[in-house]
């Protein structure tokens, strides 16, 4: 039994990456497809019916491009950079819940690759690791443009770490637990998050632009000022790497804020209807992802809509800005808490 139980949760740990990299994959396309509307173009339809093989096309291309190390950068390190920056954002899928469970003989199947009682803090350690690939990256090509754009990058991503984890502080207070299914469970026996906390949500979404390095923060590999930032040395699968974890965390980042803060698998007055749990399971799933290209993209919307800030505009938004908010909502949070607990009694 306990084999069964240990393939089954293998398979789902398999899935979960795989619909990963699927969904990162094609949303390069769907990038190009979204640019191309905005801008009253095409966009890529040569590969394929609709320009679907455009990915493959791509890859293949990486794959046999040349590869070339400077002479004069730390060669482990240079290959060390994109792979972490990769192996990072692949992790942070692990616990997310993409639905309720599944009923199987009798056994329950959670639909999340791991189940663990403080997965929000699991994505946060993850999340913050992701920047050591691109300062390695930086440091070891042995190029001031690299390196200005490594040091651009970590101090965006601790600047808005620190918001973004207040900002969630506040979700935290209100569900009681930093297991994001417990989360969800929250949501399905009040309202959503977003009703409860606005402010929380419009500070999550912008921290989580900064974290992606999405325009309009993407300074970090400004090509005007830095050449192409971190990455200036790279070519070949080592360049595809970084630019690939880009989407893996646009992907990762789009499930945590429908998870947080719109209801994540939960479909409002679904468990009224009486149908059987493994299609409310299937049904919870396909909302969550609907929920997911949405916000996948409204990040895309985003990048072709607005233009780049100024570094010292983007680290006056964090700081000045987005951390006193956060500030406030942790207290407006705290206060409704206890108000409402003495209305309560």
């Amino acid at each position: 039994m306990e084999l069964t139980s240990l393939i089954v949760r293998g398979l789902v740990i398999f899935t979960v990456f795989a619909v990963t990299l699927l969904i990162a994959t094609y949303s390069t396309l769907a990038e190009r497809k979204i640019a191309g509307f905005l801008q009253d173009r095409l966009g890529p339809d040569r590969a394929g019916p609709f320009g679907i093989l455009q990915p493959l096309a791509d890859a293949v291309k990486l794959f046999f491009k040349e590869e070339f190390i400077p002479s004069h950068a730390n060669k482990w390190l240079f290959i060390v950079g994109p792979s972490l920056a990769m192996l990072t954002a692949l992790m942070s899928s692990a616990v997310i819940p993409f639905g309720n469970e599944f009923s199987i003989d009798g056994q329950l199947i959670p639909v999340q690759g791991i189940t663990v009682n403080i997965g929000l803090l699991y994505i946060f350690g993850v999340v913050s690791l992701g920047v050591y690939g691109l300062m390695i990256g930086g440091w070891a090509s042995n190029n001031k443009f690299s390196l200005l754009g490594a040091i651009r990058a970590a101090s965006q991503n601790i600047s808005y770490e620190l918001a973004m984890g207040m900002s969630i502080i506040a979700v935290l207070m209100l569900a009681g637990s930093l297991d994001l299914r417990q989360i969800v469970i929250d949501q399905q026996d009040n309202v959503w998050n977003v009703v409860r906390q606005p402010l929380g949500c419009v500070i999550f979404i912008t921290c989580a632009f900064a974290e992606c390095n999405r325009t309009p923060f993407d300074l970090p590999e400004c090509e005007q000022e830095l050449v192409g930032g971190y990455h200036t040395e790279y070519g070949s699968m080592k360049l595809g790497l970084y630019l690939f974890s880009e989407y893996i965390n646009m992907f990762v980042s789009s499930a945590v804020i429908a998870t947080l803060y719109f209801g994540g698998y939960d479909v409002p007055y679904l468990s009224t209807l009486g149908l059987d749990k493994n299609i409310e399971t299937i049904i919870g799933i396909v909302a969550l992802f609907g929920k997911i290209f949405f916000f996948i993209f409204f990040f895309m919307w985003v990048r072709w809509t607005l233009p780049r800030f100024r570094y010292d505009q983007l680290m006056n938004l964090g700081w000045k800005s987005l951390i006193p908010l956060a500030i406030l909502n942790l207290i407006l949070t705290g206060g409704g808490i206890l108000a409402w607990e003495h209305f309560t009694k």
